[in-house]
């Protein structure tokens, strides 16, 4: 397991795949809860994600894509839209200033 320092995340990449309607609706509601850290969060297809991506978060299924994709970025997988850990992990690690492990 690996770690980021996570007072050094100044942008969350919510990646997928197709139809983006789920992941851009979370894009918005991890932009809302991050805004007061001065984190960016911004939504990109999963062979798209930007070169300043700080943390890249995506479905379980697509982890490996993006990994090949960037494989110099922190990626967080998750289950679940709504309510899944990791989102509370990654917001946790950015306000305490903590480390964040992937």
């Amino acid at each position: 397991m690996s770690t980021l320092d996570a007072s050094t995340i100044k942008k969350v990449i919510v990646a997928c795949d197709a139809g983006m309607g789920s992941s851009v609706m979370l894009a918005g509601q991890l932009s809302s809860a991050l805004a007061p850290y001065s984190v960016k969060v911004q939504h990109a297809p999963v062979n798209q994600i930007p070169d300043d991506a700080d943390v890249v978060l995506c479905q379980q299924g697509l982890v490996a894509r993006a990994k090949a994709v960037k494989p110099d970025k922190p990626v967080l997988g998750f289950t679940m839209f709504l309510g899944d850990p990791v989102f509370d992990k990654l917001q946790k690690a950015i306000r305490d200033g903590g480390d964040l492990e992937y």
